[in-house]
């Protein structure tokens, strides 16, 4: 494969994201197909896909095709019931993307109230957060951080297109009773004092 044509690494960078069981880096395209470089295959693909039914994106340095943004309500199934987020695991979700990696009691602190248990154990089911090692401090707390899937679920290829506050208020995204929260996102001031957030636990899906 390394003095192959150009249209003929395409190819086989087309065929090996096809049969790849998840977003592939380009490193493992290259070491796959003997070492040829696949960036620029990566890079026509990306455009001839992108007024195709399917498209090839890039999500945290990971390639994978999906379905072209306007066609996903024809795939959707009519009983299908999405589960939403409790608003603890929502905040949570929140305070690791923006801050990561994290430990619980940053999390806490961040919020101004406990995490339920079970919160984080939410997140990382539904494959959008990791536990991300240790802090090397006292009683090794374990960090968390986002995963590949967060930032493909959300259509974010990192976490520098992640919108800033001002960015989501201006679209009609938060709520203004919840500028302890808000403030405390950016870094301001602490969130409100809360002993125990009452939308923690029961409300998480399971």
């Amino acid at each position: 494969m390394v003095e192959a044509g150009v249209d003929e690494i395409m190819r086989a960078v087309e065929a090996a994201l096809f049969a790849a069981p998840g977003p592939v880096t380009p490193e493992a395209l290259s070491n796959h197909l003997g070492g040829v470089a696949v960036k620029p295959a990566l890079a026509a693909l990306a455009q001839h896909y992108a007024t195709r039914g399917i498209n090839l994106v890039e999500r945290g340095g990971r390639w994978h095709f999906q379905t072209a943004p306007d066609l996903a309500h024809i795939l959707r199934r009519e009983h299908e019931e999405p589960r939403k987020l409790s608003r603890a695991a929502t905040e949570c979700l929140a305070v690791i993307a923006y801050h990561e990696p994290v430990s619980r009691a940053e999390i806490e602190s961040i919020r101004g109230v406990q995490t339920a248990r079970g919160t984080l154990d939410v997140l990382m089911e539904a494959g959008w957060v990791r536990a991300a090692g240790r802090r090397e401090v006292p009683g090794r707390p374990v960090i968390y951080a986002t995963t590949p899937a967060f930032l493909a679920h959300f259509g974010l290829a990192s976490r520098r297109d992640l919108p800033g506050i001002d960015d989501l208020r201006a679209a009609g995204l938060l709520d203004p009773v919840e500028d302890a929260f808000e403030e405390a996102m950016a870094g301001k001031t602490p969130a409100a004092d809360r002993a125990v957030d009452p939308d923690d636990g029961a409300s998480d899906p399971s």
